[in-house]
């Protein structure tokens, strides 16, 4: 069943984030073990008005676990979104971070898009994008836009066979995307 995150959901959303988001939540916390960021995402998740809070956030659930999340949101609000977030980690973890942008406005942005192991082949993630782009329609959003990591080919695959499209590369943090659209 897909459906909107609650703030209760933070803990097995964030193990999920870290999966999705390894290499990027070292760098969040400084430490080479990106599971020591899950108290940093179960913190964000559960606060309104961040890029990980959980009103941005859909889940499917099976039998009370949370086996996938997406995340998505206006590409116009992504420096909003995102502001608190780096202003946190510089405070708490002392590590100061100019991303790069990773959306725009005119885009409804998916950020990030995670399905447990044991989950995963079963459609769950194409599920949770036909979800997202219905909310972001819905919305009156032209295009929906995301990142996609150069060396997650499978990945990339799965976004191509739902219809869309490289419009250009991305640099974010020392990693090369490519900036997929779907219209």
């Amino acid at each position: 069943m897909i459906r909107p995150a609650v703030p209760s959901d933070a803990p097995q959303i964030a193990r999920l984030i870290i999966q999705a988001l390894e290499d990027l939540a070292v760098k969040y916390v400084d430490n080479p073990d990106p599971y020591q960021a899950v108290p940093l995402f179960e913190h964000f998740i559960g606060l309104p008005v961040n890029q990980y809070s959980y009103e941005n956030i859909l889940v499917c659930e099976e039998h009370e676990e949370i086996c996938g999340f997406i995340n998505g949101y206006d590409g116009a609000d992504f420096e909003k979104l995102r502001a608190p977030f780096l202003k946190f980690i510089q405070l708490e973890y002392g590590v100061q971070l100019n991303p790069e942008l990773e959306t725009e406005a005119g885009e409804y942005y998916i950020d990030t898009l995670s399905v447990s192991e044991g989950h995963q082949g079963k459609g769950i993630g194409k599920q949770l994008i036909h979800a997202l782009i219905g909310k972001a329609k819905s919305l009156k959003a032209d295009k929906i836009g995301l990142l996609v990591d150069q060396s997650n080919p499978k990945a990339e695959k799965l976004y191509t066979s739902m219809g869309f499209k490289i419009v250009n590369e991305k640099d974010l943090l020392g990693g090369k995307y490519n900036h997929m659209q779907y219209t």
